[in-house]
């Protein structure tokens, strides 16, 4: 069997309007390479007909395999087991919706080709997205950015490519809440980008509407920051002060004007601002505790139901 050099790994949840497309658009870029590839397709899960469109593209043409869940584990997991999954010398990772263009694959081979090992896809513009996702992305980015010792680039996402000693890296890692571009920056070696104009989806919907953006979002800083820890510790010191001179000065505002307990509606409501923000960082403590649980089970980060064109199972 020829050594194969490229693998592309493609998430897949619910895209049965793109993987037709997406799969015409990726072998059109990777034929042009003349250099052996795989297409790996991994169904996350889906409850439309992704599976069996996958399942007749892969019947077709012996370059795609399919690895099927057994259920929904999500986007990250889906990477990861492409990696665990992926023979290539270099690993391609991008999305089925066809946001991030297959094009930018031959500039990031030509980045590596001279040598990194690392080529991820800078956004240098966001189109079909609302103004309140560029803001909020935007912010979001540069906040991870300030609280994380790792040098993790702004406005990228996991559309990268990576050379096999990386890939390998990673598979070493144990860790089960998993955050891909932070730990691909996190794991060093020779690192560049290539910038492009993310585009509008091709169809369908966002697979990352607001509440998952949020958890990703906390996930990427509780796995490389202890920074809101030691921000509530800190600000929690600094309304205890607030709290005790404040206490002070009424006691001794009503000893010096002899009357009763006064301003108890302010006091209720100081006292209820205190409990909201011990609340807050409770769950603060308590999202590190939960990841600290979910290490110690040691369960797996995903279960394999199926494969299509691959005889190895991981």
């Amino acid at each position: 069997m020829n050594e194969i050099i490229y693998s592309v790994v493609v998430p897949l949840y619910n895209e049965e309007l793109v993987i037709n497309e997406s799969y015409r658009r990726l072998v059109k870029v990777m034929d042009k390479i003349e250099e052996s590839y795989e297409i790996l397709f991994i169904n996350d899960g889906s409850t439309d007909c992704t599976k069996t469109l996958a399942e007749h593209i892969c019947n077709a043409d012996g370059r795609i395999k399919l690895i099927n869940f057994s259920r929904n584990f999500g986007h990250q997991a889906a990477i990861t087991a492409g990696m665990r999954y992926a023979s290539g010398n270099a690993i391609i990772i991008i999305d089925a919706d066809l946001q991030d263009p297959p094009e930018t694959i031959l500039d990031m081979i030509k980045k590596w080709k001279e040598g990194f090992d690392v080529v991820y896809g800078k956004r240098a513009k966001r189109e079909g997205e609302s103004l309140f996702k560029k803001f909020t992305a935007k912010v979001y980015y540069r906040l991870l950015k300030s609280m994380t010792k790792e040098d993790i680039p702004v406005d990228t996402g996991d559309f990268r490519l990576i050379s096999r000693k990386v890939c390998d890296t990673l598979n070493s890692l144990p860790e089960k809440n998993r955050y891909v571009r932070g730990l691909v920056s996190w794991v060093g070696y020779k690192q560049t980008f290539v910038q492009f104009d993310r585009q509008e989806r091709f169809a369908g919907e966002t697979k990352y509407p607001l509440n998952k953006m949020i958890k990703l979002a906390f996930d990427g800083i509780a796995a490389f920051s202890t920074k809101p820890m030691e921000i509530s510790g800190t600000l929690g010191m600094i309304l205890l002060a607030i709290g005790t001179l404040s206490f002070i000065f009424i006691f001794v505002s009503n000893v010096i004007s002899g009357s009763d307990v006064i301003n108890i509606n302010l006091l209720l409501a100081f006292n209820l601002m205190m409990f909201g923000i011990v609340f807050c960082f409770l769950g603060i403590m308590g999202q590190y505790i939960g990841r600290i649980f979910v290490e110690s089970k040691d369960r797996p980060l995903f279960i394999v139901d199926s494969t299509t064109n691959y005889d190895k199972r991981l």
